[in-house]
């Protein structure tokens, strides 16, 4: 299997260098791949490519970024000319060219982003133009909610998330998230799932800092469409985990007069690189249907000896009166990149409804 850093192989470069000879006047393409194929490529990793190819275009446009993002949009022209991929992962060079070399050029930037993002998301490029120019940049995101294309209000909604994943953070959108709110009032019967997914996640940012705003939305939101159902559904999915109390109330997730029984670890001593196996049995004693929301907690050891919960959900569905079901489960600690295992004592435990009913100890071998 190859690494994610290949996309960025010589076959893309070649092709990629051809249509800059199109598009970008005495282009030179020899020059073009020996500034990319430097005595460190190979080394780069994903990242790292991307921001050395932003440079190395960067070589072949005009210094001027108004100048460079009209070249910008032909060399894009160019490639679905081409019919080559949208949305390739590849590409996100463009964005990154934007955010490095056009913060200063306000005006020009908007322009470029907004063409750019329907070919590649600029979702990570709008972040330091909502730190460098704040509400005014804001306010254009309000207009691009209403934007004809999707992935333009997408945009809106994904680039000004308080907490988007591997991006820099918005702190005046962690501290005050009611432009987001209103920003997103615009979206949340947006006809594309795609924009309404991204509503989704962004309120659950929001949830991490402000839940009471977010039960607030969820419960203005709640019964209207079912596409807004889904959306608070899914928006409300940390604060569920949480076991926040009133959010569990908004589904009527009671967990009373439902009971877990026969809780038991297959083999309560693992090594790292092994897998946690447990069983359990619930059953719905209450007199009528009752929605059941199940989920486990593993209590990992960390290295300063403390423990670090983290729930995984097991399902979430309606239960017939006296109904019972044994659950299998298989928890694997194989170490990968986001998380690193330390020998001790564990703990796991049987959350209904929000509620931990019962948990249990095991030992991590190194």
């Amino acid at each position: 299997m190859s690494a994610l850093k290949d996309i960025y192989s010589p076959d893309f470069y070649n092709t990629f260098a051809e249509t800059l000879a199109k598009t970008i006047p005495d282009f030179d393409k020899q020059r073009f791949l020996e500034l990319i194929f430097d005595a460190e490529f190979a080394q780069k990793e994903l990242k790292d490519r991307m921001r050395h190819t932003t440079r190395v275009l960067h070589h072949f446009l005009p210094t001027e970024f108004r100048e460079a993002a009209v070249l910008i949009e032909k060399i894009i022209t160019q490639i679905r000319q081409n019919k080559e991929k949208e949305d390739s992962l590849a590409y996100i060079f463009f964005p990154d060219y934007i955010e490095t070399y056009g913060l200063e050029d306000y005006e020009n930037s908007v322009k470029a982003i907004e063409f750019v993002t329907q070919f590649v998301s600029c979702e990570f490029a709008v972040r330091p133009f909502l730190l460098r120019y704040g509400d005014k940049m804001m306010n254009q995101m309000h207009q691009w909610a209403l934007h004809k294309s999707h992935k333009v209000r997408r945009l809106a909604s994904e680039g000004s998330r308080p907490r988007l994943p591997w991006a820099m953070a918005i702190p005046a959108l962690k501290k005050d998230p009611t432009p987001c709110i209103l920003l997103l009032e615009h979206l949340k019967n947006d006809p594309s799932e795609w924009v309404r997914r991204s509503v989704a996640n962004h309120l659950n940012d929001i949830s991490k800092d402000h839940p009471d705003l977010v039960l607030k939305v969820a419960n203005a939101w709640k019964g209207k469409t079912k596409e807004t159902d889904a959306i608070i559904k899914h928006a409300c999915r940390t604060l569920l985990k949480q076991g926040h109390r009133d959010v569990l109330a908004l589904y009527n997730l009671v967990s009373e007069q439902v009971h877990v029984e026969n809780f038991s670890i297959l083999a309560p001593k693992i090594a790292i690189g092994d897998s946690l196996e447990f069983t359990f049995s619930i059953i719905n004693q209450n007199e009528s249907h009752h929605t059941v929301r199940l989920e486990y907690a593993i209590y990992y050891q960390k290295q300063n000896g403390q423990l670090s919960k983290k729930v995984f959900k097991i399902s979430e569905r309606e239960y017939a009166p006296a109904e019972r079901a044994t659950i299998r489960r298989k928890q694997k600690f194989v170490p990968i990149t986001t998380r690193k295992f330390y020998p001790g004592i564990h703990q796991v435990s049987i959350i209904i409804n929000g509620e931990e009913k019962e948990i249990t100890v095991f030992e991590l071998t190194a």
